[in-house]
């Protein structure tokens, strides 16, 4: 017997909501709010998967806003680069974290889940995604469609921040050795550029070991930004949370989305505690160095590019 979820309209701190629900997970998703899920709860553990804002009421961003003046809870889209800069083929300015975070998306039930879409205002291109929970869970189908009649290169990366803690463990692909830090600055990882070995390496400020596959004491106040510098030979990676004997797994087609980042703050960043694991087209956060470096996704002239990616949760 098949397992369709409940699908209900709901409001969601001051913006109108769609609920979708099974036996095992819940998730709740804003349409007019880039399409964002802002909630994934895991009904076995009882536990709130992603981020949560404290503030009672949200203000969707108007197109181009500043990221950080907004709210960073749950999961949203960055596409089609992820730093402000100019697009590398017509020089278009791309806003701060994408386009789409910012935009409304048009939403409508499927069955299993519901289908979402958003046209660029400034860009040759629609992105189409449809979400549907199954069991323990959710699975999303992308398309995004180029209207020109050039190839248009993009960065996309599911922002999903998750709400982890000390217990936490990150788990990817053998074979991923070495990061590339693209925060500036940091306080153990030195400057942009610099390379480490994963999962341990040595703090360019006190010279401690460190293990980048696990989160730094709150009372460090850090923020980190890492690319693995070799693209992925699988398409998958894992968040442990020991604390609850659960893990949370990301599926996605290694050949369509072939390079993995990490995001982790441990105070240092709004004074947030939480982890963004994305598997993106692209390296580095901008699409024209990473036109120029030959590291970047491109939809195909008058043409589409699909991909995929799954959220499963299971015990430990």
């Amino acid at each position: 017997m098949v397992d369709l979820p409940v699908i209900e309209t709901i409001h969601f701190k001051g913006l109108e909501a769609v609920a979708l629900e099974n036996e095992q997970i819940r998730c709740v998703i804003l349409p007019s709010y880039g399409g964002k899920m802002v909630s994934f709860f895991d009904k076995e553990a009882a536990y709130e998967w992603l981020f949560q804002t404290s503030a009672s009421e949200l203000t969707v961003p108007p197109y181009g806003a500043d990221f950080s003046q907004y709210d960073s809870s749950g999961f949203d889209e960055m596409f089609p680069g992820i730093d402000q800069g100019p697009h590398p083929i017509d020089w278009e300015e791309i806003p701060d974290h994408g386009e789409v975070w910012a935009l409304p998306w048009n939403w409508e039930k499927t069955e299993e889940g519901i289908t979402l879409n958003v046209e660029s205002p400034k860009f040759p291109y629609t992105i189409k995604k449809i979400i549907a929970l199954k069991g323990s869970s959710i699975e999303i189908e992308y398309e995004a469609w180029n209207k020109s009649d050039e190839p248009f290169p993009f960065i996309w990366t599911p922002h999903a921040l998750w709400n982890l803690n000390d217990s936490t463990k990150l788990e990817v692909p053998q074979g991923l050795n070495e990061v590339m830090n693209v925060e500036k600055g940091t306080q153990h990882l030195g400057e942009w550029g610099t390379t480490h070995s994963y999962p341990e390496t040595q703090s360019l400020k006190t010279g401690e070991t460190l293990d980048l596959s696990e989160l730094e004491p709150k009372e460090h106040g850090t923020v980190e930004k890492f690319y693995f510098t070799d693209r992925l030979n699988e398409g998958w990676c894992s968040i442990i949370q020991e604390d609850i004997s659960r893990k949370l797994t990301y599926r996605f087609p290694e050949d369509k989305v072939p390079y993995l980042g990490i995001w982790k703050t441990r105070g240092g960043y709004r004074g947030e505690y939480n982890v963004g694991v994305e598997p993106c087209t692209g390296v580095y956060d901008d699409v024209y160095l990473a036109e120029k470096i030959g590291k970047v996704s491109r939809i195909p002239a008058s043409g589409s590019y699909t991909w995929s990616l799954t959220f499963s949760i299971g015990g430990v």
